[in-house]
């Protein structure tokens, strides 16, 4: 006889002690998870919250290489230097679109900043790469883009159509300097996060860097 028709003619009695203590097991497990002061080392969620952690995090975590590493620490530093010439703006410009510009340009690029620090806190690695404002001078140095102390003390001097047409300018060659390093993190990096970063940054200063040329052509 088989297994299936042993079960079959199993006694009634027998089956329904089975269910009777497949009932009081479940019981007995509920009871448990009602005990929230017994159970505190036990956290029955921690799966689910460790998986939703996981996959915020999962594509800065994902596999990346020297170029997303260096591409993120710089972007950190010239996106900064893009926020405060933006943050000079008021007070300053005069012109309604640079004003705007400004604006937008610190609304988005904040955002980011605090993304790629994150990004690197997650892959262990340190914000900065012992570089600063100071060492990345106009037109010379590291970092493509990057203004000098004495482009940003200038900036800060300025007001009304001096300051439009400057803060245009330098944004111009700021925004250009930030499209190479993205074009280069396209070409070298691996991370898939830091590449949709650099693609973001090639499409929306590119724009940006039309509409400025446009500010400076009507100034």
């Amino acid at each position: 006889m088989s297994a299936f028709k042993r079960a079959v003619h199993r006694p009634m009695h027998r089956r329904l002690a089975v269910v009777g203590a497949v009932a009081a097991g479940s019981l007995l497990l509920a009871a448990c998870g009602d005990g929230g002061d017994d159970m505190s080392g036990m956290d029955h969620s921690g799966g689910s919250s460790s998986a939703s952690q996981e996959a915020t995090t999962s594509p800065a975590k994902g596999a990346f290489n020297n170029a997303d590493v260096t591409f993120t620490q710089s972007m950190i530093v010239h996106h900064q230097q893009a926020l405060e010439m933006s943050q000079m703006a008021d007070g300053r410009a005069s012109d309604h679109e640079v004003k705007t510009l400004a604006g937008e340009i610190e609304k988005a690029q904040d955002p980011e900043i605090k993304t790629m620090q994150s990004r690197l806190k997650s892959w262990g690695k340190p914000e900065s790469a012992g570089m600063d404002h100071g060492d990345m001078g106009h037109g010379g140095g590291e970092m493509s883009g990057m203004m000098s102390e004495q482009d940003m003390k200038d900036l800060m001097a300025a007001k009304g159509t001096d300051f439009d047409r400057k803060f245009a300018e330098m944004m111009i060659e700021h925004h250009n300097g930030a499209i190479e390093m993205a074009r280069d993190e396209q070409k070298s990096g691996r991370n898939a996060a830091s590449k949709q970063l650099a693609d973001d940054v090639v499409k929306n200063q590119a724009a940006e860097v039309k509409q400025m040329q446009g500010i400076l052509d009507r100034l």
